[in-house]
């Protein structure tokens, strides 16, 4: 059927790209139905690498949590013994110092009493000695004057 007139001539054509319109909705129709299936399977691809992927970044956390734990203990047993170290040689100096004074002053107290008595004991002494020397310088006097009378 040859059209007679152009506006059926143009109405034909319009028909002809309608159906080639269609044909080609029905086409994408099929590769719509196939984009949505590759969709959805992709989704579930990453579903599965995101739940793997959760379990690796937990195990991953847990491990790291583990680590810092470890480190954090391990500096603080060093800072703790550190500081122990520190005052135990703080409380050795201070257990010099007051142990240095306190005999430093018993041992000055000491002294002075020594000293003290020392002093005392020289002069209790002395009496006896000046004693000693008088009776020894009467005796020589005597016998000189003794042997002095007898020899003459």
């Amino acid at each position: 059927m040859t059209p007679s007139t152009a506006r059926e001539a143009l109405i034909v054509e319009a028909i002809g790209d309608i159906a080639g319109l269609l044909d080609r909705v029905e086409a994408m129709g099929v590769g719509i139905d196939a984009s949505r299936k590759a969709c959805a399977e992709a989704s579930a691809q990453l579903s599965a690498a995101i739940e793997a992927l959760e379990g690796r970044m937990v195990a991953v956390s847990d491990t790291a949590r583990t680590q810092v734990v470890q480190h954090i203990v391990k500096r603080t047993e060093e800072a703790s013994r550190r500081a122990q170290e520190v005052q135990s040689r703080a409380l050795a100096e201070a257990a010099r110092e007051v142990f240095r004074v306190e005999v430093e002053r018993s041992l000055q107290r000491l002294a002075t009493a020594v000293q003290t008595a020392s002093s005392r004991t020289s002069s209790a002494w002395e009496p006896w000695l000046t004693h000693a020397a008088t009776a020894v310088t009467a005796s020589i006097a005597t016998w000189t004057l003794m042997t002095w009378s007898q020899g003459r």
